[in-house]
This record gives structure tokens, sequence and C-alpha cells, in this order.
């Protein structure tokens, strides 16, 4: 990692996908350390949040189909 990199927020795209690789627990240790040293939590807390009302969406949208489907 560059230096100059170091001392620069994270982007959307690195928070987004430290936020994926949490919610299946795949996450790095090199990261994990790069989003505590760059990151704000605030930031993460509220991408956590949007990630998960989305997930918990899509499986609700996808068992209505399903129960569609089935005739139920």
């Amino acid at each position: 990692m560059d230096d100059k990199n170091h001392d620069q927020p994270l982007t959307f795209r690195e928070m987004l996908q430290s936020v994926l690789a949490a919610a299946f627990g795949v996450q790095s240790g090199k990261n994990r350390a790069r989003d505590f040293s760059r990151g704000k939590p605030s930031h993460f807390i509220i991408l956590g949040v949007l990630f998960t009302a989305i997930f918990v969406l899509v499986l609700y949208g996808l068992v209505n189909l399903i129960l569609h489907f089935a005739g139920i």
C-alpha cells in the first residue's frame, strides 16, 4: 500500500467491499487493519444497515415469489 493512500479516507467501493466481506465472514486481516486506520465507523454502520435491509427485502421477495409459484 502506498504511503499517500494511507492518509486518504476509504472510497465507497472499498467500504462496500469491506461490508460485503464482513457480512459473509471472509474479511482479510489486511483489509480489516485498513478499515480501522482509514475508515469512519459511521460510514460502516450506515452501509451495514443498508446492506442488511436490502438483504432482508431480497429474501422476503424470493420467499413470496416461491410461495406464489408453489400455489400457497
